[in-house]
């Protein structure tokens, strides 16, 4: 499954992103209703972490700085899942990535994430 991640960008604090993820092939392997999908970023020096996941059935899942912030969402019609990002924190700046993964439970467990795209850059200045 290709993955490929866009709308990442410079923003100042305060404002906000929406970051979408699209498989480029177009069959029933990479329909991502077969996968739990996540969102992850790394700053320069740092763990990748996670930030959201979204299950099959729609349930979410957050970090604990992600959240009442970001809001991550499917639409499986596109074969896209978006990451809405709000009052964007200088220490949100990051490369982002979008992972899919088929190991149940769906969470923000990276070693469960099988796939993953080349990742778009956030950065947020104050």
């Amino acid at each position: 499954v290709q993955l490929v991640e866009s709308g990442g960008g410079s923003v100042q604090a305060g404002g906000s992103l929406r970051l979408s993820c699209v498989a480029a092939e177009s069959n029933a392997k990479s329909s991502m209703i077969n996968y739990c999908m996540g969102w992850f970023r790394q700053s320069p020096g740092k763990e990748r972490e996670g930030v959201a996941a979204i299950s099959t059935s729609g349930v979410t899942y957050y970090a604990e700085s992600a959240k009442g912030r970001f809001t991550i969402s499917q639409d499986y019609a596109r074969n896209t899942v978006y990451l809405q990002m709000n009052d964007l924190k200088p220490e949100d700046t990051a490369m982002y990535y979008c992972a899919a993964g088929e190991t149940a439970p769906c969470n923000l467990q990276q070693w469960r994430y099988k796939f993953w795209g080349q990742g778009t850059q956030v950065t947020v200045s104050s």
